[in-house]
């Protein structure tokens, strides 16, 4: 394995890296090997070498908190790039395309090889998830999260997570919904043993402590590391490397220190703190998976039982009205024919020579009847006037009572037989 002493350039032979811009520093733009594993994209800089330890972060945060310009920065710090050397290599494409990329490639895992010993004792491979938490919404999430899922189980994937480095501003003093949506959704993908691997990577720093910031992590009950003041675990960053130095040439210096500290503790965390076992997380995102399933089952099975519900409810409320629309003809022909029955009646009254005879009295006690459950008090009292008249004494009463007789007595002789 061949290992190459610092020179921008050998760096840009070997890995054809383009001039972007000249002045100082002068920036490169790296163009490592690109390859697609499943749906991740993997970007490689120099040959793995398996007898070498590595180490692996899990950057997450929005755009606009300078996590490219970090991905850039953990990358000349790990070949070795100083102040002096007045070069500055970029590996994560100009922000048109890695927007244009964010929209295709959700995850996008960086391996920095063959400077192990330059800086540090290990390779450094870096995940980003560009397409976490973007305008796409939830159910893009989900797909970022089956790609991780992937990512992890892939034979050749990333077995080991080092640290989740939660990527914002020491500027901020609150954390936005859609930052804390981030780091919830990413952080929930993972198993209680990552708490401690789990830092706060703070950009735009002055140096100081960035008391802001810590408290906005804490306020949102972030789960992370925390130190003996159970505070958040901070790592401070200025990345004003690839700046123009022309200019505020101390003010650079002063920032490119505080970078270089940063990077030196972060580096140093990563060597020490031990690596929790991927299985765990694995197991998370397996019963994440298959909630996400259960829960989209039972949405479209729920779906389609409201669905049934409501024609239901519909075919009710059809046949409800059609059945009182029925009723109510119906009623209105009885009524009609109630009606017509009584003007018979009235009608005979007036020109009948004998109104109270036999054939138009048996019909009375029908017809009064049914007037008094119509309610149709008036025409009761007239109905019930004409029958008295007979229950006086009339020919026709006694004819009705003499047809009554004779049916009881008949119905009594029909027993006897």
């Amino acid at each position: 394995m061949k290992y190459f002493s610092f020179s921008s350039l050998n760096i840009c032979r070997h890995f054809k890296a383009g001039h972007t811009l000249f002045g100082s520093p002068a920036v490169y733009q790296l163009k490592p090997k690109k390859e697609k594993i499943g749906t991740i994209t993997r970007m490689t800089l120099g040959e793995k070498d398996l007898n070498k330890t590595n180490r692996t972060i899990l950057l997450v945060g929005e755009t606009g908190t300078g996590k490219s310009t970090l991905i850039n920065a953990l990358v000349n710090y790990t070949m070795g790039v100083k102040w002096e050397d007045d070069v500055w290599f970029q590996i994560v494409e100009d922000e048109k395309r890695s927007q244009s990329q964010s929209q295709t490639s959700d995850v996008i895992v960086y391996e920095i090889f063959c400077f192990e010993g330059k800086t540090l004792p290990y390779s450094l491979t870096i995940i980003d998830t560009p397409g976490y938490g973007d305008t796409r919404g939830t159910k893009q999430d989900v797909i970022v999260s089956q790609k991780l899922f992937d990512l992890f189980c892939s034979e050749d994937g990333v077995h080991e997570i080092n640290a989740v480095g939660l990527v914002l501003k020491a500027t901020e003093n609150r954390l936005s919904d859609r930052l804390r949506y981030i780091f919830d959704s990413v952080l929930s993908l993972f198993g209680k043993d990552m708490e401690k691997n789990i830092v706060a990577l703070l950009t735009h720093s002055d140096g100081r402590t960035p008391k802001n910031a810590l408290k906005a992590l804490g306020a949102a009950n972030i789960k992370c590391a925390r130190n003996e003041k159970n505070q958040p675990v901070p790592f401070l960053f200025d990345n004003c490397q690839h700046e123009d130095r022309t200019e505020d040439t101390e003010e650079l210096k002063h920032s490119d220190k505080i970078t270089i500290n940063g990077m030196s503790q972060f580096t140093d965390f990563l060597e020490k703190t031990a690596c929790p076992n991927l299985e765990t997380t694995v197991d998370v995102l397996t019963e994440q998976i298959r909630l996400t399933t259960s829960i989209q089952n039972l949405r479209d099975r729920v779906e389609l039982i409201e669905l049934k519900q409501r024609e239901r409810q519909q075919t009710q409320e059809v046949l409800l009205e059609t059945l009182e629309k029925e009723t109510e003809e119906l009623q209105k022909a009885k009524d009609q024919w109630l009606e017509e029955s009584f003007q018979h009646v009235v009608r005979l009254e007036q020109i009948a020579l004998n109104a109270d005879s036999l054939s138009t009295l048996v019909q009375l006690d029908f017809l009064i009847e049914k007037m008094k459950e119509k309610g149709d008090t008036e025409k009761v009292q007239k109905l019930e006037e004409m029958k008295s008249r007979v229950d006086d004494g009339s020919p026709g009463s006694v004819a009705v009572q003499t047809n009554s007789s004779l049916k009881r007595s008949n119905e009594v002789g029909g027993q006897h037989d």
